[in-house]
């Protein structure tokens, strides 16, 4: 008998020695590396006892109540984190629970329960705050029992004691649990919402659509810097997000028009003299160009996809209105002068700045400081990027609906005038007045191109009225 208890004392201090050299084993190796259990395209819900993301901010409360989609996985700066689409926010995998498969089905029947929850709160019937799931109770060990030992009869070793399978509780009622909660309690916020700021660069073709009898309008270009902000309003179960955008926006377009002149001027008084005056020129092209602002108020959608699309009134005003005007020289273009008193005929060549190549340039045709309102489009896809933020290519289109510039002496002055009348062969001078003034009645605007954007995502902890029910 001492031979027996000796061998057993002994062989547990070899099985002590044993495990400790396992242990220390283990403990010195490295931490595995962190492996994702959850793949780009999961449906996951937030568990309710974490409150962080990994960037620190709390999370809005309405944010435990919805299935998010897996963005992205893992980032230099969280190496174990996972960005979650809407809300662009970083959450450690160990808060995240899988809802596919039967979860899913689990979480629909907690999004439905919640759901019933909320209309019965609205509709100002108590609610019965669902019972908590009991805990299996742990089951005890027998404790083994010591029979007496006769000194005639050798000691019987007592029958194993078989450990009960550990109950494992539903992977289902687990999910439900966390999903559903203290839904009651928790009643906040089912509406989010987040910021952003876009710096934007876009370009095509515009014009002034000048509005004449004597001549017709030719598209020219633009080019527009915008920065922009938008709010984007958010909600549980809806794939698109609503906002409105505003901003400014500062750029320069230009355009052109083309025109003839074919003027009879009689009876121009000149000292003692009366002179008729013929003015004809095929071509007359004038370039105009403005430095503009712009302000936008437009509505905004934002799909879970990337798709996005922009609508709503833009507000323009010119500050800088330079044009540049010339007329083309061939065997049609000319002034002459007849002196009727004389009978003398001045020809073109006596006239000083005669109308070969005439270059006229200045810096106000009279569209300054008026103000064009614009009905504008902008429609495209943005990528999100690894730090949150995204990228956006689209396209653009806005028509000018209105614009104050107007013109009541259109058609009353030549656009060639005689600053300095002829006199028996003296030379003379003429001035070439700006195209727009002279024939247009009215302009407007229309412009449509490409545009290139980056969006910074700033997501705020905003709440609705309803979030203080509690």
């Amino acid at each position: 008998m001492k031979t027996i208890k000796s061998i057993l004392i002994a062989a547990t201090l070899i099985s002590a020695s044993v495990v400790s050299t396992l242990s220390a084993q283990q403990a010195a190796q490295p931490a595995p590396k962190h492996e994702f259990k959850v793949a780009i395209g999961d449906s996951v819900m937030i568990k309710r006892e974490c409150q962080k993301y990994c960037t620190g901010e709390t999370p809005s409360t309405w944010v435990w109540d919805k299935v998010h989609t897996v963005r992205q996985l893992g980032t230099k700066r969280f190496p174990d984190g996972v960005l979650l689409m809407n809300i662009y926010s970083w959450m450690c995998e160990d808060c995240l629970i899988p809802v596919n498969g039967r979860a899913s089905e689990a979480a629909k029947e907690a999004v439905e329960a919640q759901k019933e929850e909320r209309e019965a709160f609205e509709s100002g019937k108590p609610v019965e705050e669902p019972k908590p799931v009991e805990e299996p109770k742990p089951v005890e060990e027998p404790k083994p029992v010591e029979e007496p030992v006769k000194e005639d009869k050798p000691a019987e070793e007592p029958a194993p004691v078989v450990e009960p399978a550990p109950v494992e509780k539903p992977k289902t009622v687990v999910v439900y649990e966390q999903i559903k909660g203290d839904s009651v309690k928790s009643k906040q916020s089912f509406i989010g919402g987040y910021d952003r700021f876009t710096i934007g660069l876009r370009g095509g073709v515009s014009s002034l659509l000048h509005s004449s009898e004597n001549g017709k309008w030719n598209v020219g270009g633009d080019v527009v810097l915008d920065l922009q902000y938008a709010h984007y309003w958010t909600k549980d179960g809806r794939p698109v997000d609503m906002g409105i955008l505003t901003g400014v926006g500062i750029g320069y377009s230009q355009s052109s028009m083309k025109t003839g002149v074919n003027s009879f001027l009689p009876n121009v008084a000149s000292g003692s003299y009366n002179i008729n005056y013929t003015i004809k020129a095929d071509e007359v092209k004038e370039h105009d160009g403005q430095l503009q602002l712009e302000i936008p108020l437009m509505f905004t959608l934002l799909h879970e996809n990337g798709l996005f699309f922009n609508f709503g009134p833009r507000f323009m005003m010119p500050l800088y209105t330079p044009y540049k005007q010339n007329i083309s020289n061939n065997e049609n273009t000319y002034i002459n002068a007849y002196i009727q008193e004389t009978g003398v005929d001045v020809p073109n060549n006596a006239f000083l700045g005669a109308l070969a190549d005439k270059q006229e340039k200045g810096s106000d045709y009279g569209n300054k400081f008026t103000i064009n309102i614009m009905l504008s489009a902008e429609i495209g896809y943005e990528w999100i990027l690894k730090s949150g933020n995204s990228l956006g290519l689209g396209a653009y289109a806005g028509y000018s609906v209105y614009n104050s510039y107007k013109n009541d002496q259109a058609n009353l002055n030549p656009l060639i005038s005689v600053v300095t009348p002829p006199s028996d062969m003296q030379g003379a001078e003429i001035k070439v007045n700006p195209a727009t003034k002279t024939f247009v009645t009215g302009l407007g605007f229309f412009d449509v191109g490409v545009k290139l954007a980056y969006h910074f995502n700033f997501p705020k902890k905003r709440q609705n009225k309803d979030s203080r029910l509690f």
